[in-house]
């Protein structure tokens, strides 16, 4: 397998093209689409321009991405990816949520209690490094094993010859490792959100839509050594935008998609593990939200959480339901069909890869028989539980060899893990008993009360009985606590008398043991198939396919369009009209109400001002806060959302109606400047001798 993989690293230079669609793909920073841009835009970046763009991008590391936009770290992100830390800074008495925040001077900007930023500073191609750990005669999971302990001292001497974040990520099934470098900035801190009314203005109902009026913003900036940090590369702030038909650049951390999945593997999705997923998700919401009945500050407490999943349970409906369209399924069985006769076509390919498709869906077969323990042997979502959990792992895990350890707990991987945490962020106890009483309830239910798990987890009770001796009883919502715990290693877990330490220890065993399992009978199968499907589509097709997402740094490109909807057109942008008109002709009641300062200023703004706009840029969940730019790198807008149509997009993306939604620049500097009292904001990231005239959006004449 070693030199399969190595022979086709270098037989993959003279391959064919691959037949995409048009302006589909999330391309990595090593192979832009150059070609394409070129034939299509007559456009053809620079390496200095994707250099500055790659340095002006930053992956916020709790999910999201965003964009530096001044020479003094000021960050651009959205509101619904601020939320969090938001929610954590916030009080009973203080609702940063709910009314927004500005610091009108650096001295009051807002610490983030746990908020960890990457830059993406290099990149190195160690495939080879990675594949030469494999020796002949090597199993799957002994194969799979020296993997992953070449990957962790690949990791461990970057770091420590480097000081940045290093972490080995694979690519087009494994074919392809490269190690990433990145800066890390933990010292983040909030300068601007507006009321969520504000920036999730339509609420859910407008949620995945278009035409839309969201000013889902949010602002930081970053400190080293107590001061604003110098970023010489960020994006010079174009207020004037992108008109109807220009090229734009979206540059940010797509989550996952599932686009060089088999057919077996997109069929499981449709009939297993979306509707499971879906029926966990408004299970958890059923709690969340009974909890918050309770009152406005429980409200408040489960606030993000509720937001969450609720934005989960419509993507994936989304997911689902564009999986249950036969012209979709046939689309991803007929490229599967095609690939498949392709490789059959090269005798010695199908001798090394013909296999591939079969050993996945072993795999996934194989995984259902430990499918129910997989998903419900789980603390859940309350937060002291895992946090117990993850120190109970951490004492047994490092004094193992590096290369041993489960994901997580790599020695590259302590430092943000101990950053987490020892978070100063509040940990609201009730809702933590709400969380762990529904899960251990779930596990009962589900395993049955004979099952090792249950019986550890309960230890002769009742599942609210259970969460409440924990949860009522544990001193971790101290961060010195843990601090402690994690310092004094095995021994000191060992002889702690915290339940919620008890309750982490009696489960973590079984824990471990399913996850070893997972990675030595599943992972090890998926890998090695994996790598050769990717090496086969190396043989047929080159480097002219994108890998999936994988939340790494990622290009895509396309237009400002509108789109088909509804028998009708759907416009390529919205202005400041359209939110007045739609909030009026609701009456302004929930969740199309305005917040005070924008009925009471409404005649300070110019009304024809773009407010969001849509682009055929590919873009998927965590590509939100992501920075969209113009041919001259210049920020014309900022990724928040896709449309209700885009949502398949996990598994294919379709140009027609498939729209990325974005915040514009004008919008943002518009509220800034006359709703929000922050002209002193606006002026750092638009210098008031550089600003552009505003113009209406208009599609250009062809």
């Amino acid at each position: 397998m070693r030199n399969f993989i190595l022979y086709f690293f270098f037989a993959a230079l003279f391959c064919s093209s691959y037949p995409s669609a048009a302006e589909e793909g999330m391309w990595t920073y090593d192979n832009p689409p150059l070609k394409r841009l070129k034939d299509q835009y007559g456009f053809t970046p620079t390496q200095e321009w994707l250099d500055h763009l790659r340095l002006s991008s930053v992956r916020f590391n709790d999910g999201g991405s965003g964009s530096f936009i001044s020479p003094k770290g000021l960050v651009l992100t959205n509101h619904h990816v601020a939320l969090g830390q938001l929610q954590k800074v916030s009080t009973v008495n203080k609702n940063y949520v709910r009314d927004g925040f500005y610091a009108h001077t650096t001295a009051e900007e807002m610490r983030s209690p746990d908020l960890e930023l990457n830059q993406l500073v290099s990149m190195e191609n160690v495939t080879r490094r990675v594949a030469e750990s494999v020796k002949t005669g090597m199993n799957e999971e002994q194969a799979h094993k020296a993997r992953t302990a070449e990957i962790a001292r690949i990791e461990k001497e970057s770091m420590d010859s480097t000081g940045l974040r290093s972490d080995v990520v694979s690519f087009y099934g494994s074919a392809e490792r490269w190690l990433y470098r990145y800066k890390k900035y933990t010292d983040v801190r909030m300068v601007f959100a507006p009321e969520q009314q504000t920036a999730f203005w339509g609420g859910d109902l407008d949620n995945f839509t278009f035409p839309r009026y969201d000013l889902d913003m949010a602002i930081f900036r970053v400190y080293e050594n107590d001061k604003p940090a110098n970023t010489p590369n960020y994006l010079k702030w174009n207020s004037a935008g992108a008109l109807d038909g220009d090229l734009v650049f979206v540059s940010g951390n797509p989550g996952s998609t599932q686009r060089m999945k088999t057919v077996s593997q997109i069929e499981r999705q449709r009939d297993d593990i979306l509707p499971a997923n879906l029926k966990a998700l408004r299970e958890r919401l059923e709690v969340l939200i009974s909890y918050g009945s309770h009152g406005p500050e429980q409200l408040r407490q489960a606030t993000d959480q509720i937001f969450s999943i609720q934005n989960s349970i419509k993507a994936q409906t989304g997911q689902y339901e564009g999986l249950l369209n036969e012209r979709i399924m046939a689309r991803i069985r007929k490229e599967e069909l095609e690939f498949r006769s392709l490789v059959s076509r090269n005798p010695e390919l199908q001798k090394k890869c013909g296999d591939a498709w079969d050993q996945i869906a072993r795999a996934d077969k194989k995984e259902l028989e430990r499918v129910k323990e997989i998903r419900f042997r789980t603390l859940g979502y309350a937060r002291l539980a895992r946090i117990a959990l993850s120190i109970v792992q951490y004492a047994e895990q490092v004094k193992k060899p590096d290369g041993d350890r489960i994901d997580g707990y790599h020695d590259s991987q302590l430092s943000s893990l101990r950053f987490r945490l020892f978070s100063p962020a509040p940990i609201y106890s009730q809702l933590d008993k709400a969380l762990l009483t529904h899960s251990l309830e779930k596990t009962m239910q589900e395993l049955g009360s004979d099952d090792p798990f249950v019986k550890a987890a309960l230890s002769g009770q009742t599942p609210a009985q259970a969460a409440g001796r924990v949860i009522d009883g544990t001193r971790l919502q101290d961060p010195d606590v843990r601090k402690k715990l994690v310092d004094g290693g095995e021994s000191a877990v060992i002889s702690s008398d915290d339940p919620a330490i008890d309750l982490a220890r009696r489960v973590s065993p079984m824990l471990t043991e399913l996850e070893e399992w997972r990675q030595n009978n599943i992972q090890s199968v998926l890998t090695s198939a994996g790598e050769k499907l990717g090496m086969a589509r190396f043989a047929v097709y080159g480097k002219s396919e994108y890998p999936d997402a994988n939340f790494t740094l990622r290009l895509a490109y396309g237009k400002v369009k509108g789109y088909p909807m509804n028998g009708t057109e759907a416009p390529p942008a919205t202005t400041f009209y359209g939110l007045y008109d739609r909030a009026y002709s609701f009456g302004l009641r929930a969740p199309f109400d305005l917040a005070d300062r924008w009925i009471k200023f409404q005649g300070r703004i110019n009304l024809s001002t773009p407010f969001n706009f849509v682009s055929t840029c590919d873009i998927i969940g965590g590509n939100s806060g992501s920075p969209v730019v113009n041919r001259a790198g210049e920020l014309v807008g900022l990724i928040f959302d896709g449309n209700i149509e885009s949502l398949v997009g996990t598994f294919v993306y379709e140009e027609e109606r498939n729209r990325a939604v974005a915040v514009h620049t004008a919008s943002m500097t518009e509220a800034l400047r006359k709703l929000y009292g922050a002209s002193a904001l606006a002026d750092e990231i638009e210098p008031t001798n550089k600003r552009h005239g505003l113009h209406t959006f208009h599609r250009k004449n062809s």
